[in-house]
């Protein structure tokens, strides 16, 4: 009777023969490992490469991201998404620089403590670099061992149960490839709408395969409907240059530049909200002249709706103002702007910029 104790050489003798050719797999150093995991959360791996490779390109060192500055790398960052993370590993690479002269931390525990570094990062990181027997358990994961221990619900405990059972069978002396073996047949074989169970090189463990529903495991938890938030922004004209605002670090797109604009109650008149939120948060008042667009735009959690309106500035005596700058559209490329903002900028570029 087979167990899972056993599973190790089945995953390692498929992998050898099919794993993904991906960039990052040919340097099995902290800095690659690192780079390609952080870009990897939430972000597909087709999507994720190009940057990577623009990343290496500009900053092919821990100490050139240490040294260099956050609007730089968050402007090569633009388009990837969840900006934090850009922000969390320049601050992780600024520690393991001075700290740890670039290199891997003796203890598992010090490297969970850089910023934006959670368990499946460390593991991941530590068993590809370190060969560290760390279980790394992400989606691709979970279902994979979900489906071979037929898990139907993903109760603490059963997350608990996959570790376990991951710990137990990772090989020793490969453990980084076990793991990796176990995410690629979860992105080929063992997929979230389909299983190709015949061909799967771990099938002869899999209490799910002998159900009629393999690909039923684990039980799918249907999404919430997202919420939709309306926002106003305004595009404020002085002579030939308009003004952008740079988002808090610490807040949702942090460190991102984009046209100043607030959050809206429907049952308010748009002139008089975005007139109090300009005199409010800038200390000047606008004349707000036409509305150009509304656009849509998608976050994991929530959908916005944003309305554009051309505005002129009353006060001709503008004091300099933190993390605020007037530009030309020309400019925009020096800048790191958010998805949404670009979907403006879009519309500007087509309809034209003038007033």
């Amino acid at each position: 009777m087979y167990t899972t104790n056993n599973i190790s050489p089945y995953l390692l003798k498929w992998y050898d023969q099919n794993k993904r050719d991906l960039p990052w797999r040919k340097y099995n150093n902290l800095y690659h490992v690192y780079l390609s995991e952080v870009m990897l959360q939430q972000t597909k791996v087709k999507t994720a490469i190009p940057y990577y490779k623009r990343w290496l390109k500009k900053y092919p060192t821990i100490e050139s991201v240490a040294l260099s500055n956050l609007d730089d790398l968050l402007k090569l960052w633009e388009g990837l998404g969840y900006y934090s993370r850009c922000v969390n590993f320049y601050k992780a690479c600024i520690i393991l620089y001075s700290q740890y002269n670039s290199q891997l931390p003796n203890n598992m525990t010090d490297f969970l403590k850089l910023p934006g570094v959670g368990n499946y990062i460390s593991a991941a990181v530590y068993s590809i670099v370190d060969k560290i027997p760390a279980p790394a358990v992400d989606a691709n994961v979970t279902r994979v061992l979900s489906r071979i221990l037929a898990i139907r619900n993903l109760t603490p405990y059963n997350r608990r149960r996959i570790f376990n059972v991951l710990e137990k069978f990772i090989d020793k002396e490969r453990p980084g490839d076990v793991n990796q073996a176990l995410m690629d047949l979860g992105s080929s074989i063992c997929t979230p709408i389909n299983t190709e169970c015949i061909i799967c090189p771990v099938s002869q463990f899999c209490k799910a395969k002998n159900t009629l529903l393999p690909f039923g495991y684990p039980i799918k938890i249907n999404k919430s409907i997202k919420n939709i938030k309306h926002f106003i922004a305004a595009i404020i004209w002085y002579n030939k240059e308009f003004l952008i605002m740079k988002r808090p670090v610490n807040s949702m797109l942090g460190g991102l530049w984009e046209l100043p604009n607030t959050q809206i109650n429907l049952k308010i008149s748009d002139d008089i909200q975005l007139f109090n939120y300009i005199k409010n948060s800038l200390n000047f008042t606008i004349r707000i002249q036409n509305k150009i667009c509304t656009i849509k735009h998608s976050y994991s959690h929530f959908d916005i709706r944003v309305s554009l309106y051309h505005c002129r500035i009353n006060d001709i005596n503008i004091k300099n103002m933190k993390d605020v700058c007037w530009i030309r559209p020309k400019d925009i490329n020096n800048y790191a702007f958010s998805k949404s903002n670009h979907k403006l900028f879009k519309i500007l570029n087509t309809n034209g910029w003038t007033i």
